[in-house]
């Protein structure tokens, strides 16, 4: 895995805003690469200072190592889980509809 893939899966996390969610997948496909595991991969090594937690699997639940600590970060963001599953409907980002830099709203 090469440098600029690594660069382009942290700036798609990044740009993930408070509130809502991606999946590896949608997150694999922003950055333009074909496998989401390349995206858990890069998040496993290399996530302490991006929003890792707003990354879940594409039916809305969390790996069971982290559920407690990633259900809680989503909470204090206002994304709410039944149960162990985020509403993937409800809280998944679409980066087509945010609004660019100083037009109207």
């Amino acid at each position: 895995m090469n440098e600029e893939t690594w660069e382009q899966v942290r700036a798609v996390v990044a740009s993930i805003p408070p509130g809502s969610v991606l999946s590896y997948g949608d997150v694999a496909e922003i950055a333009g690469l074909r496998s989401a595991r390349i995206v858990g991969r890069i998040l496993a090594e290399d996530s302490a200072d991006l929003p890792w937690h707003r990354v879940l699997r594409s039916n809305g639940t969390v790996a069971e190592h982290l559920r407690q600590r990633q259900l809680e970060l989503l909470r204090a963001e206002g994304v709410l889980a039944d149960g162990a599953r985020v509403s993937m409907r409800r809280y998944r980002w679409n980066p087509e509809e945010e609004p660019t830099p100083g037009s109207a709203v």
